[in-house]
């Protein structure tokens, strides 16, 4: 029997016929209300309009001037459907016969003007996306290892109501434990072509190691990319960050500043999280990497010279340095929520 889902509030979802389902920001975990970010308490808890250049970023290690020795070649992973382990129905195709890299592909067929994806993690945390209708195929991927998986996709009916037309549950072996942060993907989408590759790959020239390409990356975005105010008071509900498109307009809100670092990264083969939660009470969006040294570097801000501490590239941008010691504290101000 077809049920109906209300989207409500920050995108819980009920069925209407009572039974209850897992609930999830309606937009991803982006209940965008990352209009607020900047607002009120703002996504960027406290960004200015006019951001400081580079003053968080000032304790950075130098790096070299010259070719480095470590190479800059760009390494951009290009997901597929072979069609081996296929799910769906004349609507819509769940091609997850690479569950094991982490990722999977969906594809919609069908004329609603609005379609959700719900994918349910096996530690039971909902991700809600929206379908980009006529989009082909689009990537998402599968960021809590393996276990079961539950897949909805609903179609609106009319207001905040949507019916399922589709839903199975799968069974994932993560295989690549980096794929799902080296791959792009809906929230952190580039390809080869992607102006951003190649950005990444002049920066990375100069670099030695993983940690000089992340150091550079970094200063880069703090020094050139400048928040974007008047977008954070008019975004919509279902806004994707473009990676490009932040790199040629040099401004963006917080989950822009986190797409084009997390796309720069990736292409030099630097597993990267793009991660979203609460900055104190705000809703935001900022990074974590890996570097084999060190392993996972989660929410680093600057270097030191010793050890990287809190990265979130929008607040490094916006704010004092100052400021910035103040917020950020020992970490705890940071709560994740989704990884992208």
């Amino acid at each position: 029997m077809s049920v109906c889902l209300s989207f409500t509030g920050c995108g819980s979802a009920a069925y209407v016929d009572g039974a209850s389902s897992s609930s999830g920001s309606e937009d991803g975990g982006l209940p965008f209300a990352l209009g607020s970010d900047g607002q009120k308490s703002g996504d960027d808890a406290g960004a200015q309009s006019t951001p400081a250049s580079g003053e968080a970023a000032a304790e950075a290690e130098p790096v070299p001037s010259g070719p480095g020795t470590r190479d800059n070649t760009p390494v951009v992973r290009v997901p597929t459907q072979p069609g081996t382990v296929v799910f769906g129905n004349d609507l819509v195709s769940v091609d997850a016969s690479n569950s094991s890299d982490g990722y999977i592909s969906v594809e919609y067929f069908g004329s609603s003007p609005k379609v959700k994806m719900q994918l349910t993690c096996p530690n039971t945390t909902t991700y809600t996306y929206n379908l980009t209708i006529g989009g082909g195929v689009e990537v998402f991927p599968l960021t809590v290892d393996s276990g079961t998986y539950s897949i909805g996709i609903f179609e609106n009916v009319a207001g905040t109501e949507y019916s399922t037309c589709f839903r199975t549950d799968f069974d994932v072996t993560i295989t690549d434990e980096y794929g799902p942060y080296l791959y792009p993907n809906q929230y952190v989408n580039f390809t080869a072509d992607n102006d951003c590759v190649a950005k990444a790959e002049e920066l990375a020239y100069p670099a030695n190691t993983d940690l000089d390409v992340v150091t550079i990356v970094y200063n880069f975005m703090v020094q050139n990319v400048t928040y974007d105010t008047q977008l954070a008071n008019t975004v919509e509900s279902g806004y994707l960050p473009d990676p490009d498109r932040t790199l040629h307009s040099c401004t963006g809100i917080c989950l822009d500043y986190a797409c084009l670092t997390a796309s720069m990264l990736r292409s030099q083969g630097i597993p990267t999280h793009l991660e979203v939660g609460y900055a104190s009470t705000a809703y935001h969006a900022w990074i974590s990497v890996y570097l084999k040294e060190t392993g996972w570097v989660n929410g680093i801000i600057e270097f030191n010279g010793t050890s990287w501490e809190l990265m979130d590239p929008t607040f490094a941008a916006s704010a004092s340095a100052a400021e910035l010691q103040e917020f950020i504290g020992d970490g705890s101000n940071y709560d994740t929520k989704y990884i992208y």
